[in-house]
């Protein structure tokens, strides 16, 4: 996912089936750290969200980080990818076809009101339609009804989808156009999550200061500074804060916020950047992080840019085969990262090392190739990225690597912030290539094609756009169990590797830490620090 516990797109140069691993140290809440504010408080760094606090508009990482601490979905993952419940008692179905939702009881928004079957209902009807421009309603296609609330075209000729059914005030059905064995995975996405009868008054206003269901309150924004969460005593679910709340800090740099952590100013830090990494853990001790997670770096290419417009997928295959992955994870990103074989990363359900040699080094070929395709116009391309991710070195040293083995010019088209770099995606404006990283919204392969390479999707953002592969994933979808749906998926995942919609480079691992005056930090299953366990010492 650009994110949310959502696809979201990752922020740093940084699911599924996740060892939650403990990173040192315990409390009872009740300390004060320099870099938490109030008593008990914890800190980490997460930057400006890109838009408004709302479940269905955030698909990027650092907004999702606040959203997971405001509301609460349906369901979620433990460590090895299985569904956890949270706000249901159940997610059934007998045809994968309709779906029976049975919501746990006694579940509040923070004023108080009651969470039901009409608090989802509403929420994904408004998600859903045309008229509120979600970046996220995209994900409500399958229900039966989007079409009338979303149509490709004109007007919408409803405002509720057909195929949600309030049983009871805590029962409700969910009826989709086609089987989808997996859909109640997808169901373990934030983009999910129930509203309040209030957001209905001013969702503008509410976006600013929203109102949850999740295991924290919203205190206050001030926008690109800091975003503050108070723990809310009321929460049933597991994840219940152990500490007393949450500071959200924005730094311009990954290199400052480490700076911050290692002064005792921040207590943790999602990602450390390149230039720090050969000391970390170092410096850390038993606060440093270094696990694997499921998520992909990839180079997408703008296929709407006057460079890759109508390019020949040969010349991508080429510009794959020039970069020296093996050494660049090695040196520049310091063994923290792993040359990837395919489009779908380590810990999801149908991930397969793909019998080809695309993503292998071999300047000699790469050449070939490109020649063959008739070369890269202008003989020149840029990489997209932001700057506040620790990205600089490595899109430097894939340039390089590309120059070397074809004579290709490359060179980095850096943005300021992660915010400005996905609104340059989300509006067309990418020159050439741009970064893409990709975090498991869900454990099972489709999450890292449906929702990027479809071409409905909202998170394509190179605009791919490929008949076939649509086909191809259509029936996918509609397999008649989960194992044929992944099995179906993986034979998509090969198909890719002929038409390119971006060339994969690595799977990511987390490379964070805490300071000393905190401990119990875990990281998720969508690679995310846990702020909801870490406690001051």
């Amino acid at each position: 996912m650009r994110g949310a516990k959502s696809a979201k797109w990752v922020a740093g140069a940084i699911v599924v089936a996740l060892a939650a691993t403990a990173c040192g140290g315990n409390g009872d809440g009740e300390g004060k750290s320099k870099g938490s504010g109030p008593a008990g408080y914890v800190s980490i760094d997460v930057g400006e969200p890109q838009k408004p606090l709302i479940p269905a508009d955030t698909n990027e990482t650092l907004g999702s980080y606040v959203i997971q601490s405001l509301f609460t979905q349906l369901l979620d993952f433990d460590a090895k990818g299985n569904i956890v419940y949270t706000n249901a008692e159940s997610v059934t179905s007998d045809d994968s076809k309709t779906w029976t939702v049975k919501l746990k009881k006694g579940w509040k928004f923070h004023n108080g009101e009651e969470v039901t079957s009409k608090s989802y209902i509403d929420a994904w009807n408004w998600y859903a339609n045309i008229k509120n421009n979600q970046q996220n309603s995209f994900w409500f296609q399958d229900i039966k009804g989007y079409d009338d609330v979303h149509p490709e075209k004109g007007e919408p000729k409803a405002d509720k989808m057909s195929g949600l059914k309030a049983v009871d005030d805590h029962t409700f059905t969910i009826e989709l156009k086609y089987t989808m064995p997996y859909f109640n995975y997808k169901l373990g996405y934030t983009t999910w999550a129930p509203l309040p009868k209030v957001f209905y008054d001013d969702p503008k206003a509410f976006g600013q200061k929203p109102v949850g269901n999740g295991p924290y309150t919203f205190e206050k924004w001030e926008h690109k500074k800091l975003i503050q969460v108070k723990a809310w005593d009321d929460y049933q679910g597991p994840n219940k804060a152990k500490n007393k709340g949450v500071l959200f800090k924005n730094y311009t740099t990954v290199e400052a916020a480490y700076k911050d952590l290692v002064s005792g100013n921040l207590d943790m830090i999602r990602q450390v950047g390149p230039t720090d990494l050969p000391k970390y853990k170092q410096d850390l001790g038993d606060g440093a992080i270094d696990q694997p997670y499921a998520a992909l770096q990839t180079l997408t290419p703008a296929f709407y840019s006057k460079t890759f417009k109508d390019i020949d997928p040969k010349v991508l295959q080429g510009l794959s085969m020039a970069i020296d992955r093996d050494t660049i994870t090695k040196t520049v990103l310091n063994n923290t990262r792993t040359p990837a074989k395919g489009f779908t990363p380590p810990g999801v359900k149908g991930y397969q090392n793909l019998d080809t040699d695309v993503f292998t080094y071999n300047p000699a070929k790469a050449k070939k190739l490109i020649q063959e395709g008739g070369g890269v116009p202008g003989n020149k391309f840029t990489i997209q990225y932001n700057t506040d991710g620790g990205h600089k070195e490595w899109v430097t040293a894939v340039c390089e690597s590309i120059r070397k083995a074809t004579g290709v010019d490359c060179v980095g088209d850096p943005k300021p912030d992660f915010a400005t770099d996905l609104e340059a995606r989300d509006n067309d404006q990418v020159k050439g290539m741009y970064r893409g990283g990709w975090v498991a919204d869900y454990p099972v392969n489709a999450n890292f094609m449906k929702e990027l390479y479809h071409t409905t999707a909202e998170a394509n953002n190179g605009r791919f756009s490929n008949k076939e592969i649509d086909g191809l994933m259509n029936k996918a979808d509609n397999a008649k169990s989960l194992d044929a749906s992944v099995k179906a998926f993986q034979e998509v995942e090969k198909k890719l590797v002929d038409y390119m919609p971006a060339i994969p480079l690595w799977y990511y691992r987390i490379n964070g830490g805490h300071g000393k005056n905190v401990g119990n930090v875990n990281v998720d299953f969508h690679g995310d620090l846990e702020v909801w366990g870490a406690t001051t010492k």
